[in-house]
């Protein structure tokens, strides 16, 4: 009769490296198959009856198909959600005199509802950013008219609290038309959300605070409190690379993007590029920029006389070198959004109202529009969750 060894320590090594393989492989694929991409659409509505956030889901082809909506709202431009996609926040009463608010919504993809939380004052006139600290405790949103930053805690339910915080900026830049005050137009965490920077349109300037999560008034003065840039820039959104070390600005003023390395809060300016072919010298209207997820690519969206993606290439030191330009086949890209597994970036033209797909080569870089298209009038913004 044959002997069975007994189970020497290699084997048990090798048994238990191919129970821990599959056990990976089984939870990557249960995360990707139990996800769904959802697709959220904000607007310049200026109609209380108009369905003016629209929610859509995204299929692997780059198909769209409605989810549900909201109306009774005035003007939600610009969208951002929750960490976890539970909640879904909105700059509300945007470019209405006097107004400015701030809203929260809970979406629920198997009832498919998106469902009105409350609002808050959003601080100012004309709020047109706003982002969610990591830890979904925390709102803060940009208000372009006034040059202002405002924070709420975020409750448990979603709803927004009162104001915790607010600061008023009033210096203004060279730009007799356009800078005659300050105009923040967009807030942006750190990668490691300790920091918070703020593009100031009107100022030239990228300020910065500390943002402490545990104190009750988070923004703290900073040995560097603002970074400037080029005068007649008008620095408008900002993002950094995955790899945390490089920080890339759009100037909406100048066509340009501004390259900086990044440390602890602090920015270096490492390189500046156009965002238009040098035959282009004025109306450039530069407005939203992203990182593609494995950071090999930047692309950038022109408005004006172009209406197109920029894209570029990113070297190991961060820098950028332009490899050609995608048409959004519309006009006035204001905001434009990519995926998280950087396979679709979704781009939203404001003036002829439609929303478009494109595939990601991820070896190029390029574009290719697939899918079907989405008619939305005055569409304003793109966010994408996977769920």
């Amino acid at each position: 009769m044959k002997q069975i060894k007994p189970e020497t320590n290699k084997t048990k090594k090798t048994l238990k490296l191919k129970t821990t393989l599959f056990a990976f492989i089984f939870l990557i694929s249960f995360n990707i198959f139990s996800q769904n991409t959802y697709v959220f659409l904000g607007s310049y509505n200026r109609d209380k009856a108009a369905e003016s956030i629209q929610v859509y889901q995204l299929d692997t082809n780059g198909n769209l198909t409605k989810v549900t909506s909201a109306k009774d709202m005035i003007n939600p431009s610009y969208l951002t959600l929750s960490p976890n996609g539970k909640y879904l926040y909105a700059c509300t009463d945007t470019r209405v005199p006097n107004g400015g608010s701030v809203s929260s919504f809970e979406f629920n993809p198997e009832n498919k509802t998106l469902t009105f939380l409350n609002k808050q004052s959003s601080g100012g006139e004309n709020p047109v950013y706003l982002s969610v600290h990591k830890n979904g405790k925390w709102l803060v949103n940009g208000n372009y008219n006034e040059g202002s930053v405002s924070v709420h805690p975020l409750l448990e339910n979603g709803k927004i609290d009162s104001l915790a915080q607010h600061f008023q900026y009033s210096d203004g830049s060279v730009n007799k038309e356009r800078q005659t005050k300050a105009h923040v137009h967009s807030t942006v965490f750190s990668p490691q959300n300790d920091y918070l920077f703020m593009p100031d349109l009107g100022a030239d300037k990228i300020r910065c605070y500390r943002f402490d999560e545990t104190q009750k008034q988070p923004l703290k003065e900073t040995k560097v409190p603002f970074t400037k840039t080029d005068l007649e820039a008008g620095p408008r959104h900002f993002t950094f690379h995955p790899n945390q070390k490089f920080g890339y600005c759009i100037e909406e003023m100048s066509g340009s993007i501004s390259v900086y390395k990044y440390d602890s809060g602090t920015l270096k300016q490492i390189q500046r590029i156009n965002t238009h072919p040098d035959t282009i010298t004025s109306g450039f209207e530069s407005s939203d920029i992203h990182v593609s997820p494995d950071g090999k690519f930047l692309y950038a969206s022109n408005r004006g006389k172009e209406n197109n993606i920029a894209i570029f290439s990113i070297n190991k030191k961060g820098l950028l070198k332009n490899i050609g330009y995608q048409s959004t086949l519309g006009n006035h890209p204001r905001v434009f959004a990519l995926d998280e597994s950087g396979k679709f970036l979704i781009a939203t033209n404001v003036n002829s109202g439609n929303v478009v797909v494109f595939a990601r080569n991820p070896k190029t870089g390029l574009l290719t529009k697939v899918g079907n298209e989405v008619k939305m009038e005055n569409v304003t913004c793109v966010q994408i969750k996977n769920i």
